[in-house]
């Protein structure tokens, strides 16, 4: 009896781990085809591939690149910082690490990087991270995972290589080369809403891009208006609307024909208006 009782046990366990995964399978595979996030994967990159990443992640990248465009730097140093800071943190601007190392990069003061609240500030790493690239001679004709190890000095130097096709996906989308790539679903709860919200955007794209405040007006809608002289500018400035959605509050972004809303998570075609190809139009959430 009891080994019966055991056998019994043992196969309704079986059956219940087999439950459990066929669940987990089916509500990703659902997840996958409808292009929604499970848990922490808020954001989807396509741009002749595909990337998730969560909010913070997409958030970090895409200041990553703008600082790289700010600085007049080819793709390819692009890629290779995107590479770099998906190996060292995950896109994660991390508190601490190795000894002291801190930051995106994971660069330590006591090798010169800077003090820690730098080093902290996503944008201040970045431009140190593209200043160092700069030095090294040859580094555009490097492999990716040699030319951010020449900056790293990592114990692994080979690691930064996995990276390179997501960091190819994410600078393609990132630098305007595809139109409606980066979808975020944020939700109806952001982070900042109103003028604040507003504010911190003009502000953000100002840091990142090098755009004067007054590139940045207001509209009708509660938000802003960016000025885009070509459609690549333009996408640039929506997908990197998009990656900072939930933390600066936007609740929806226009440009061309396309619209991008917080709460559908994707690009759909606009259908109440023109399109306008020579603004991007943002709109927070409005004050509670």
């Amino acid at each position: 009896m009891r080994v019966r009782t055991r056998a019994i046990v043992a196969a309704g366990v079986a059956l219940v781990v087999v439950a459990v995964i066929g669940v987990w399978v089916v509500a990703r595979h659902v997840a996958d085809n409808l292009r929604l996030p499970v848990a922490d994967r808020s954001c989807t990159v396509q741009a002749d591939g595909r990337v998730v990443l969560d909010g913070d992640q997409m958030a970090n990248a895409a200041t990553i690149a703008a600082i790289g465009t700010q600085q007049r730097l080819p793709e390819r140093a692009v890629v290779v910082a995107l590479a770099a800071a998906y190996q060292e943190s995950g896109l994660r601007n991390l508190a601490g690490g190795d000894r002291d190392s801190v930051g995106l990069f994971q660069q330590r003061p006591s090798q010169g990087w800077g003090t820690p609240t730098q080093i902290r500030d996503p944008r201040y790493a970045a431009k140190r991270f593209y200043t160092a690239l700069g030095k090294v001679r040859g580094w555009e004709r490097m492999r990716v995972t040699d030319a951010a190890q020449a900056v790293q000095r990592s114990a692994f130097p080979e690691a930064y290589e996995k990276w390179s096709d997501e960091s190819q996906v994410l600078t393609r989308a990132l630098l305007g080369e595809a139109t409606g790539a980066v979808a975020c679903a944020v939700g109806p709860y952001p982070t900042m809403r109103g003028q604040a919200a507003a504010v911190a955007l003009t502000q953000g794209l100002t840091l990142d891009w090098g755009l004067g405040l007054g590139s940045a007006a207001a509209t009708d809608l509660t938000g802003l208006a960016v000025p885009a002289p070509d459609l690549r500018d333009g996408w640039r400035y929506a997908h990197w609307l998009v990656s900072h959605a939930h933390d600066h509050g936007v609740k929806r972004v226009r440009f061309g024909d396309l619209e991008w809303t917080a709460t559908a998570g994707k690009w759909n075609k606009i259908t109440d208006d023109r399109p306008d190809d020579a603004r991007v139009l943002a709109e927070v959430f409005a004050d509670a």
